[in-house]
């Protein structure tokens, strides 16, 4: 019996320590402390949502060069939206295959417009720097998803990393 309440005191005193504890150190890592003085008005708020949906609106439309770029044969979409030192990666064999934007750019034929089809799936982003899926479908052949990297320079965002991957579909 006297190990029986010691175990119970025990529990209850780390059930204690844990709530308390816990709670007064969740306190001193709180993000509101850093909140102090933040506009939280309804104004504050509204230029926040308007800083954010234009930022997203800017995003967008880099991402939609590039979709639209290549589907439409427009190299100068593509270029616009791409930085100067990008990258595509994709894994092939199980091995990493490498190579410049410059190339993936210059493959694109002038005014040849083809059958893809590509939406945009997500963006994620905070100040200076964002993630964004995309889908590319090419119909009977195969979905493309693309994992881009954008990085807002000099005040405009541009695509600095592709990877991507791919699967097989087929026709209906």
């Amino acid at each position: 019996m006297k190990l029986r309440s010691a175990i119970f005191s025990i529990n209850l005193f780390f059930a204690f320590y844990l709530l308390f504890g816990l709670m007064a150190r969740a306190e001193s890592f709180s993000l509101f402390p850093a909140m102090v003085g933040a506009d939280l008005s309804q104004n504050g708020q509204k230029q926040f949502a308007a800083e954010e949906k234009t930022e997203l609106n800017q995003i967008r439309l880099v991402l939609t060069d590039y979709i639209e770029g290549t589907a439409n044969g427009e190299p100068d979409r593509v270029r616009h939206a791409f930085h100067d030192e990008l990258n595509l990666y994709s894994v092939k064999n199980e091995n990493l295959e490498v190579w410049k934007g410059k190339t993936y750019i210059d493959n694109i034929q002038i005014g040849k417009k083809n059958t893809r089809q590509g939406r945009i799936v997500s963006i994620d982003y905070e100040k200076d720097v964002a993630i964004a899926k995309i889908d590319i479908l090419v119909p009977g052949f195969r979905l493309f998803t693309d994992y881009l990297m954008l990085a807002k320079l000099n005040g405009n965002w541009k695509i600095i990393h592709k990877s991507f991957t791919s699967r097989s579909v087929t026709s209906r």
